[in-house]
C-alpha cells in the first residue's frame, strides 16, 4: 500500500485528484491533503508517506523550494504541474514523474504503478538530491541524468556520454568509461532533454556528444569519428546542422 499526500494550493485541484485514486488507484491511501508547502513539510515530516503527489506553483513557497526545505525525503515524488519547459526538463532529468493537469486517468494509473515499482528499488531519494542539483544548476547545464536500468536507476555525468544509439523503442548509450546501457525510452525523448548547444542528432538512430568528435569524414552526408573509434554515419539532411555545431 502506498500511503499518500496531496499537495495543492487549489482545493478543487485537491477533490479531483483524490477521486480519481480513490476509483481507480486502490493500492494508495491518501494520508493527508495540503493546501500550502507549509503544511506539507509538517505533514510529510510527521506521516512519513510513501508518495506525495506535489503541485509547483504555489504562493509563498512553490514546490521546488519545499522539497529543499525537507529532511525526510523517503517518499516516491509525482509532479501535478503545467509548469515551464525548463522545469519539466530538471524533472525528466531525474527520472521523475509529472501529471499534466487536468489529469488524465491512465496516466495517474502508470505513474502510480511507476511509483510502486521504483519504491521497491530504494532510489527515491538519490532522485530528489539529482532533481534539486540540477535546478540549482544553470539553465540547460545539468550535471547528471538518471538513467533507468532492469534493477533501478543509473545516474551519469551527462559530459562523459559518448553518443546515443536508436534501437526500434529502446536507446543505447554508450559511456566515456565504455559502459554501456540499454534504455527503454526513444532516441527523440533523449534529444528533447540533452543540452542541444553539446549534443547533435546526425542521424534518424544517432545522437553524438560533439565533445567528443575527432574527425570528419566527407561524405554525401559523411561520418563522424568519435573519441572511442566509433565511425558514426550522418545523414544528408543532418549534415548542415552538424557543421554549424561545429562553426561550419
Amino acid at each position: 500500500m502506498l500511503r499518500a499526500i496531496l499537495v495543492d494550493d487549489e482545493e478543487s485541484n485537491i477533490s479531483s485528484l483524490k477521486e480519481k485514486l480513490n476509483r481507480h488507484c486502490s493500492q494508495v491511501e491518501i494520508i493527508a491533503t495540503c493546501n500550502s508547502a507549509e503544511k506539507a513539510i509538517e505533514s510529510i515530516h510527521s506521516l512519513r508517506p510513501g508518495i506525495v503527489f506535489l503541485d509547483i506553483e504555489m504562493p509563498v513557497m512553490n514546490g521546488f523550494l519545499m522539497l529543499q526545505q525537507l529532511e525526510f525525503r523517503d517518499f516516491e515524488l509525482v509532479f501535478t504541474t503545467a509548469y515551464d519547459h525548463y522545469a519539466i526538463k530538471a524533472i525528466r532529468f531525474s527520472a521523475l514523474d509529472y501529471l499534466v493537469k487536468p489529469i488524465e486517468i491512465e496516466d495517474l494509473k502508470v505513474a502510480v504503478a511507476r511509483a510502486e515499482t521504483k519504491r521497491a528499488n530504494l532510489t527515491s531519494a538519490n532522485q530528489l538530491e539529482l532533481l534539486l542539483e540540477n535546478l540549482l544548476a544553470r539553465k540547460e547545464n545539468f550535471q547528471k541524468i538518471a538513467i533507468p536500468t532492469t534493477d533501478g536507476l543509473q545516474f551519469v555525468k551527462v559530459n562523459t556520454i559518448i553518443y546515443l544509439e536508436a534501437n526500434a523503442n529502446y536507446t543505447h548509450i554508450f559511456l566515456e568509461d565504455a559502459k554501456k546501457y540499454i534504455v527503454c525510452h526513444t532516441l527523440k525523448e533523449f534529444e528533447d532533454i540533452l543540452p542541444a548547444d553539446t549534443f547533435v542528432r546526425v542521424h534518424n538512430s544517432y545522437i553524438i556528444n560533439k565533445n567528443f568528435a575527432e574527425k570528419y569524414i566527407r561524405g554525401e552526408g559523411g561520418q563522424v569519428v568519435l573519441s572511442n573509434g566509433s565511425v558514426i554515419d550522418i545523414s544528408k539532411r543532418k549534415k548542415t546542422d552538424f557543421l554549424k555545431a561545429f562553426g561550419h
